[in-house]
């Protein structure tokens, strides 16, 4: 099977790509560097060619608010017109628990409009919205402090692995389309602050994290269940503590 992954050298994609590859399939890393952008159209046409999945991991360069719509619009618009064209059978994309409860976070509505062009499209589909990687606690303690404190809300948190979601997006994306949503999440759900907090001191981190619920989350304001699965989710394997023993090891 020929399966185009857009985004295939990011986080996620490298490791999507390298899983479907070990599978037998043929498997197009498409990114601005091989020749094929989503943003300009470039390459499009000539990758869908006899592809098909199409898998969307593209993500903006800009958190911008206005930036970050015009990118997952106009990426959004390019991909499906050319999957179109090619007659791809199944189009997944990698979406964000919470977008659609989160209206102030402007990335979070950025995947929105993103979610509906791919509902709108006519080709068949599945959105696959994941809570917050594990790899990106690090940048999420970063955008919080103030002065030697880190200012997290005490909403829940569910955090998942990469490993587990290029996991996931692979299988997806080689079962049958589900014209609808996926919600996957990691297997342990605790506050916001005290997993920040576990994380900041497993890697050395002296300072302190305080419970906030002021705190935004890149400009959203976070209730209790805004960024976990409100229902049924399909779970990631890999804990906090399990990858942050991955992590240092191969520090």
């Amino acid at each position: 099977m020929k399966i185009v992954v857009i985004g295939g050298t990011g986080l996620i994609g490298s490791k999507t790509v390298a899983i479907l590859r070990d599978g037998g399939h043929e498997v197009v890393a498409a990114s601005p560097q091989s020749g094929i952008n989503s943003i300009t159209g470039e390459g499009l046409s000539e990758a869908m060619d006899s592809a098909q999945v199409v898998i969307d991991l593209a993500n903006s360069p800009s958190f911008e608010d206005n930036a970050v719509l015009e990118f997952f619009e106009t990426s959004g618009r390019n991909l499906l017109a050319a999957e179109a064209a090619a007659g791809v059978r199944h189009h997944v994309a990698l979406s964000i628990v919470g977008t659609d409860r989160t209206p102030d976070n402007g990335y979070f509505r950025a995947k929105v409009a993103q979610e509906k062009l791919v509902e709108g499209s006519g080709i068949p589909y599945t959105i696959i919205r994941a809570t917050q990687f594990l790899e990106f606690l690090g940048a999420i303690a970063a955008s919080s402090v103030d002065g030697n404190i880190v200012r997290i809300s005490p909403g829940l948190f569910q955090p998942i692995a990469a490993d587990d979601v290029a996991a996931i997006v692979a299988d997806v994306a080689l079962a049958a389309p589900r014209n609808g949503i996926v919600e996957i999440a990691g297997p342990e759900r605790a506050p916001f602050n005290e997993i920040v907090s576990r994380y900041l001191k497993a890697v050395g981190d002296p300072r302190e994290v305080v419970s906030d619920p002021e705190a935004r989350y890149f400009g959203g304001r976070v209730e209790e269940h805004s960024l976990v699965p409100l229902g049924e989710a399909r779970p990631g394997h890999i804990a906090l503590d399990e990858w942050l023993g991955r992590s240092q090891a191969r520090a």
